[in-house]
């Protein structure tokens, strides 16, 4: 990476922790850190288990429990075993924790006015645009890929979410049992493998690829959660799954589509896979495509 760019975002959390208030342990003049203000406004009204409190802020399990427990001795959370499983663990505001949020939440609009009240009409917009921009390009790298198997929970949730999607844009609909691949476990190690895009714990897509010994590498049940469309993600899944073939030798990657998604189409194309003549006879494509690939360098 450039050394300007690094120095520029050095320069810009300087600027921002300092211009927010967080280098001290009085976080909008309350008598905790930034820490704990924003595991209060977390939690939220129905509660929430503690573990996708860690995952959704990234902190470890030792500092959420201190931060818990202050809060718990401050008489604003309770933190609780749910009753069907003990080892899940949810934490609720009471009373006291829901009024301190609401303090918490008219003081950071008023820091959110001084930083906008010395600027005049033009520098706010192009300030609020900035942030906006700022926060999707920061989203965008929050996500992270791992290889999980096809029947791993979060594996499951994106599949279903993806063959629900195509059920309501495929003119047919679409039945799983149908395509090519009615079984996930196709793309199980050795045969294949399949990712998960997270953000903040939560899975927000998923790309399958398959390494039949006799044929190129293939992609298969690729999804991103509207939510996160916009973000580069389907870009960045195209891309891992290059690599990752390229790793197990292969030099040519393929896939089939529906007309429909003329999105996804458009993303193949700027990616550069050509359109070929149909190599295989899955019901639900109307295009099929193919790219060459680099092998990836000797050590």
């Amino acid at each position: 990476m450039d050394a300007a760019q690094i120095e520029q975002v050095r320069r810009f959390n300087r600027t921002v922790t300092e211009r927010v208030g967080v280098l001290h342990d009085h976080y909008l003049g309350r008598d905790r850190p930034v820490g704990a203000a924003r595991l209060l406004w977390e939690i939220g009204d129905d509660g929430e288990e503690v573990l996708r409190l860690r995952e959704r802020l990234g902190l470890d399990s030792g500092y959420v429990s201190r931060l818990l427990r202050s809060l718990e001795r401050d008489g604003l959370v309770t933190v609780e075993p749910e009753p069907r499983d003990r080892r899940v663990r949810t934490v609720r505001l009471t009373g006291a924790g829901r009024a301190e949020r609401e303090v918490l939440d008219r003081r950071s609009d008023e820091l959110a006015g001084t930083l906008l009240e010395p600027l005049n009409p033009g520098q706010r917009t192009r300030l609020v645009a900035a942030m906006a921009e700022v926060d999707r390009l920061l989203t965008a790298a929050t996500v992270t890929l791992d290889v999980v198997d096809p029947d791993h929970p979060d594996a499951r949730r994106c599949l279903r979410a993806y063959a629900a999607e195509l059920q309501q844009r495929f003119e047919t609909g679409f039945d799983p049992a149908r395509s090519l691949l009615p079984d996930p476990g196709g793309l199980r190690p050795p045969r294949g493998l399949f990712l998960v895009a997270r953000l903040h714990g939560e899975p927000v897509g998923c790309a399958g690829l398959k390494l039949p010994p006799d044929a190129p590498a293939e992609i298969k049940r690729m999804w991103v959660a509207p939510s996160v469309r916009g973000l580069g993600l389907g870009r960045r899944l195209l891309a891992e799954l290059e690599r990752r073939a390229a790793r197990h030798g292969r030099d040519e990657l393929r896939l089939d589509t529906n007309k429909t998604l003329t999105a996804a189409i458009g993303l193949y194309r700027s990616c550069g896979f050509e359109e070929v003549p149909a190599f295989n006879d899955e019901p639900y494509a109307d295009h099929w495509f193919t790219k060459r690939i680099p092998r990836p360098p000797s050590p």
